[in-house]
């Protein structure tokens, strides 16, 4: 890919898009030069398509010019997934925002990719319904990167991540063709499955324009509690017995004693202990009271210290209120971090937990590990300062240790937050090369000339 875009392509683009929807001003381009990840780099010019119609031509004239495009939703992602290349166009889906239906007798809305997560959520309220992802970034992040890296959030263990809350996409691919799949219905036997094949690959197969999503009702009450273990074996071995029950909590959140000695620090009122773990059910006002019982009796067990029940209300939000604050109090310990999403079987937990802490201590590194336990999805967060060159390397020598532990726990690089650059070039370790021979076949099947994010999610052959 040249690094300069040529001048017919931009003549062609800007009569294509006009002033609104094709920008090459400083402005634009520094906006959509880096994601959550703090990777950086300026594209060649950013474009905003209106319709689907607009993005069918951007792509063939990008595919005419063998130019790169990216495409980008709000850019709170982690990985780089959103990143461009040197001399890439980002496709910006802001403008393509609207929510086209609320369908709530079949219990699904169709929706553009640029519609905020809160902004659904806040819609689909009056009508009793919501989107099960709940990724920390709700109020701010798009549909349409949530289905890009298959998001997921708290809720996952008991509703799924993006991939199980979508029943149909319209997509355009990289030879500018419009693919749809799958539909406002909820059982589907025909053909290949390129709906669920589209959710997590991370704009590298086609361009997602439209999405029907599957809703939730929801739910009537709900009521938590809060578990403190003596440590993180006794912690996982209660996740063990909460998965094992019939009832399936809504949350099921754990927090390694590094994550609370954190909080205490910054003043949350949080007991001394080894674990914790933070535990919600849903329900009917009738239901609920035995549903929380279930999951009380199962989170019982050798090595716990302590069960604080909270129903609705302020007691509720105070129990979140630890776990909400734990991801800015990062911050407080170092200014770098490195927040990697892997995952584990439940049972391994208590092995991945205590490896972490192994190489924390041999790189002299602070590292606190806290996520979404019903899954074994943890994010593992290196802290260090990035203008400390001997600490900085170190961090960066740790991250690979902790994919290589977590393979060798019988784990998997990432549960939502996808691979994008950060984890890419663990791939070759995750899979087999026939397995990634594989999932080449299907790209350079959707995207021949490779034009869609290239150089993300697979490394090179």
């Amino acid at each position: 890919m040249s690094t300069a875009l040529p001048s017919a392509l931009v003549a062609e683009l800007t009569a294509l898009l006009g002033s609104d929807g094709w920008r090459m001003d400083d402005g634009a381009l520094e906006a959509n030069a880096q994601d959550n990840s703090w990777r950086h780099q300026r594209p060649a010019a950013v474009a905003l398509p209106a319709d689907i119609e607009q993005v069918q031509a951007l792509v063939r004239a990008c595919r005419a010019h063998g130019v790169a495009l990216v495409a980008r939703g709000a850019g709170t992602g982690t990985t780089g997934a959103a990143v461009p290349l040197p001399g890439s166009i980002v496709l910006s889906f802001t403008r393509m925002d609207r929510i086209l239906e609320i369908r709530a007798g079949d219990r699904c809305a169709v929706v553009q990719p640029g519609v905020l997560n809160g902004t659904l959520q806040q819609a689909l309220a009056p009508h009793g319904l919501f989107w099960a992802p709940d990724p920390s970034s709700a109020e701010i992040c798009s549909i349409g990167g949530n289905l890009a890296c298959n998001a997921g959030g708290p809720r996952a263990v008991k509703y799924g991540t993006s991939r199980d809350n979508v029943l149909g996409l319209v997509a355009v691919t990289g030879t500018g063709e419009v693919i749809r799949c799958g539909g406002a219905y909820t059982k589907d036997a025909t053909g290949y499955d390129l709906t669920h094949l589209l959710v997590g690959s991370e704009g590298t197969l086609a361009l997602i324009v439209e999405a029907t999503l599957k809703l939730t009702p929801l739910p009537v009450s709900q009521a938590g509690l809060r578990v403190l273990y003596r440590d993180a074996d006794a912690a996982a071995s209660a996740v063990s017995r909460l998965m094992s029950q019939p009832v399936v909590p809504t949350r099921l959140e754990f927090m390694d004693a590094r994550s609370l000695e954190l909080l205490r620090l910054n003043g949350a009122d949080v007991p001394d202990a080894g674990a914790m773990l933070l535990v919600e059910a849903d329900g009917d006002h009738d239901t609920l009271p035995y549903l929380l019982q279930a999951l009380a009796t199962a989170a019982e067990g050798d090595g716990m210290i302590a069960l604080d029940v909270a129903m609705e209300g302020r007691a509720r939000d105070q129990l979140w209120a630890a776990r909400k604050a734990l991801s800015p109090a990062l911050r407080s310990v170092a200014p770098g971090k490195i927040n990697e999403d892997v995952v584990v079987p439940v049972s391994r937990i208590p092995d991945l937990v205590a490896g972490v802490q192994v190489l924390a201590h041999d790189y002299s590194l602070t590292i606190v590990t806290f996520g979404h336990a019903g899954n074994g999805n943890l994010h593992v967060n290196i802290l260090y300062h990035p203008d400390d060159a001997d600490e900085n390397a170190r961090a960066h020598a740790a991250l690979p240790k902790i994919f290589e532990l977590t393979l060798a726990l019988g784990g998997t690089l990432s549960g939502e937050h996808g691979i994008g650059l950060a984890k890419r070039d663990f791939m070759a370790k995750a899979f087999t090369a026939e397995t990634l021979a594989a999932m080449r076949a299907i790209k350079a099947a959707l995207d021949p000339d490779g034009i869609l994010n290239p150089g993300k999610v697979l490394p090179p052959a």
